[in-house]
């Protein structure tokens, strides 16, 4: 496909991607296969590591109801190859000769070692582009590391900035380490694509797991490097008076009226509170609540806290937040994932989405993607597949006669 003329009915329509990942590159394979692009998921027999990881459907363990690995692997066909064998490292050979972009997540130098590494490949294909996501790159003293999501955390700084300030660190939830590095992945590749598509040349790239998350620091270094001051957790704990996350009648919401930044809000908020009748409020005027570091104070927050407190538990969080929005004041609701669900936003813009068939036989509801291409759009294009599901498919399709009779007999055996 050329990439800079044609208009095709999905943005990636035309691109082949292989991909021999793992956790660390299913989601960036998702990324595509979304966007239009065929991607093949290669697993060996037994099936994906991640197909052994939980939540199951139903509690039940099993190679086709991890819940994981049919979110990450929708709109992906699948087949099995044993890549410690030739004859399926041949196979890999040719089905490579089609492709546009490989995504593999293997140790460094594994994949040299099979005789399938980007320069072998490359040979076949030199406009291919290999992405190769790992724990920590290609190069370095920890290239041979192995590691999981919270060890990327830990050594890429996020982990120490997690938490509350009076425990250990605590890892936020959902492999956000994992996705970071998918995510850069995947603008990395079709970067890429773009290049090898004008010039004809592919090239290898290089993601470290532990320096996606590094990018995820904020300010962070920037503290450290200009005042030597190391930011610390924060979390649970009201900043300044006023600033935070506060209960309410079926939740939480977090509220930003005073502090740095916030102190134009703190009229608006008393103005807010005047018109509710809230009691106690004339406790809350005076020159001091301009004062930021009297807002630091345990004092300030005690005081606002004894007063805001009791008013915002005999509210729900929508009568907050629109109540504090109507006034230009910062105030959002904390969303469970039922909230998430229920959400009239998500819902007017069909966030959610049914994937029939997608585990078990089950329909699941699934998140969507959160752009919208008007002239390519994006769509699940299939459930995730089951193991081996597309081997005669893909094999037939490829080379009639490469196809192996053990191949042909294993789709046949997981067809039935």
């Amino acid at each position: 496909m050329d990439l800079l003329r044609d208009i095709p009915a999905h943005a990636l329509e035309g691109l082949r991607v292989i991909d021999l990942s793992g956790a660390l590159g299913n989601y960036a394979g998702k990324l595509f296969a979304e966007l239009g692009a065929d991607v093949v998921l290669v697993e060996p027999p037994g099936g994906s590591a991640l197909r052994h990881e939980g939540p199951f459907l139903a509690d039940r363990p099993g190679l086709e109801r991890s819940l994981a690995f049919a979110y990450y692997n929708t709109s992906k066909r699948g087949i099995t190859l044993d890549l410690e064998h030739e004859a399926d490292r041949a196979t890999l050979r040719r089905l490579v000769a089609t492709a546009d972009l490989v995504i593999e997540t293997e140790r460094p130098g594994v994949m040299n070692e099979r005789g399938i590494g980007y320069a072998d490949l490359a040979k076949i294909r030199p406009s291919l582009v290999m992405l190769s996501i790992t724990p920590f790159g290609q190069t370095g003293p920890y290239a041979q590391y192995q590691a999981e999501d919270i060890v990327a955390l830990a050594m890429g700084g996020m982990l120490y900035l997690g938490g509350y300030p009076d425990t250990e660190p605590i890892r936020v939830h959902g492999d956000q380490g994992v996705l970071c590095a998918n995510m850069y992945g995947a603008v990395a590749g079709i970067i890429a694509l773009w290049h090898a598509e004008a010039s004809g040349e592919g090239e290898h790239i290089d993601v470290s797991m532990q320096e996606s998350v590094v990018m995820a620091l904020e300010n962070a270094v920037q503290f450290y490097d200009l005042e030597r001051t190391v930011r610390r957790r924060w979390a649970g704990e009201q900043r300044f008076a006023g600033t935070g996350v506060y209960a309410c009648k079926d939740g939480y919401v977090f509220l930003m009226a005073g502090g740095i930044g916030a102190n134009r809000f703190w009229s608006r908020t008393l103005e807010w509170f005047a018109d509710e009748g809230m009691k106690g409020i004339e406790r809350l005027h005076g020159p001091e609540w301009a004062d930021v570091d009297f807002l630091k104070s345990a004092e300030a927050k005690r005081t606002f806290s004894e007063i805001f407190g009791p008013w915002a538990l005999e509210r729900s969080k929508a009568d907050l937040y629109h109540g504090g929005q109507a006034r230009k004041i910062p105030i959002a609701p904390v969303s469970s994932p039922k909230d998430i669900l229920e959400n009239k936003q998500l819902q007017s813009r069909g966030h959610f989405v049914e994937v029939p068939d997608g585990l078990a036989g089950q329909t699941l509801r699934m998140p969507g993607a959160p752009y919208k291409l008007s002239q390519t759009p994006w769509k699940i294009q299939r459930p995730s597949p089951r193991l081996g599901e597309h081997n005669m498919e893909i094999l037939m399709a490829l080379e009639p006669a490469g196809a192996s009779a053990t191949h042909i007999r294993q789709a046949k055996e997981l067809s039935l």
